[in-house]
């Protein structure tokens, strides 16, 4: 795609023409991503205060997850099938990784789709295969996908352990919070490929507009530009700005797919704690692909005892820089907390694109 760099640059002026202080929270690690490399910030009247909220699912995993990872990939019958970044996530202290339980003999294999976990169990029958799935509403019809292949195949080593999060409760809980402020939202765009306009209606009965938008630089700076309106207009409604792949409703489909493999349970993010339904379960006719009916995992607050601000970050109390560990002891090369490890990271995302002074 072209990037139209005036017009971008044209509507920014229009933006910067507004002088209230406003809070506008993107919740997409791949929004994050692009306002650091299109410098958008940089851009922005400092009245205007961009910030990056969970949107990054490697980032909201709780240590208590990681943790119970590490101990499932040193059993002697279990091969963990992870994408890349799962690897260097942190637990409960920056040692607990996939990648050092790999180093200690741990099988942990590198893949690019949930198909490829349903193989990997395939060619290897005497070996459990734990597949982590991860991500939002976007990715969790993958999940669901394998286990249907898995089902029909009759693949029995084949597990999942769900970290499959849902993007509404924990937006809920971050407009409850009065101390944040959030006069609007950037919505991400994948999710809303899935549950589409309505799923973000909610929005509306607190009165905070929410623009869903494309990852392009003429994409993200129109969907401030209606926010702006919206709260200039004082109209809390949700607009769809990315309307060539986002339907009022959605994929129909791919929600229906969910619901069949999946229930919702109160699940624990990094940084915020337990949100009531917020996570994906395995339904009961789906138990025996799951790993925790084996292997049993208790939903805590996280124990980490690290110095490491990336809860704080997720929630958009502090930006990445604020955290006293941010560049310091803390960078993509040795991080500290999944803020920096992850291409989604807000942490990271703010390191790559040198945003340290902002």
């Amino acid at each position: 795609m072209k990037i139209n760099y005036s017009e971008a640059i044209k509507k920014i002026e229009n933006i910067n023409q507004y002088k209230e202080e406003i809070n506008i929270m993107e919740v997409c690690g791949t929004h994050t991503n692009a306002i650091g490399k299109f410098g958008i910030r940089n851009l922005l009247n400092s009245n205007i205060n961009l910030i990056s909220g969970p949107g990054c699912p490697v980032c909201v995993t709780p240590d208590i997850y990681i943790d119970y990872i590490y101990d499932l990939a040193l059993k002697a019958n279990i091969i963990i099938a992870t994408y890349g970044d799962m690897l260097r996530v942190p637990g409960s202290n920056p040692k607990k990784t996939l990648e050092s339980a790999k180093a200690l003999g741990a099988k942990v294999k590198l893949i690019y789709s949930s198909m490829d976990a349903v193989e990997l169990a395939r060619l290897n029958p005497t070996q459990k295969v734990v597949f982590l799935g991860i991500g939002f509403e976007t990715t969790t019809p993958a999940t669901a996908i394998a286990i249907f292949e898995a089902k029909e195949k009759n693949i029995t080593n084949f597990y999942v352990l769900s970290l499959h999060k849902i993007v509404e409760p924990v937006m809920r809980v971050l407009l409850s919070d009065e101390e944040l402020k959030i006069h609007g939202f950037i919505i991400p765009g994948h999710v809303a490929v899935i549950i589409g306009e309505e799923g973000f209606k909610f929005l509306e009965e607190y009165n905070c507009p929410g623009v869903i938008a494309g990852f392009a630089l003429e994409e993200i700076v129109e969907g401030i530009w209606l926010l702006i309106n919206s709260i200039e207009e004082d109209k809390g409604i949700v607009l769809n700005a990315y309307k060539k792949l986002v339907r009022a409703k959605g994929n129909e489909e791919a929600v229906v797919l969910i619901n069949k493999v999946f229930d919702k349970r109160d699940d624990a993010w990094r940084g915020i704690g337990i949100v009531p339904n917020s996570g994906y379960k395995l339904k009961a006719e789906y138990m025996d692909f799951d790993i925790e009916n084996i292997y049993k995992l208790d939903i805590i607050e996280s124990k980490s005892s690290s110095n490491c601000k990336c809860g704080e970050v997720l929630k958009g109390k502090i930006k990445p820089n604020q955290c006293d560990l941010f560049g310091k002891a803390c960078i993509p090369e040795n991080p500290i907390g999944p803020c920096m490890v992850s291409e989604e990271g807000s942490c990271a995302a703010y390191f790559r694109y040198d945003e340290g002074d902002l």
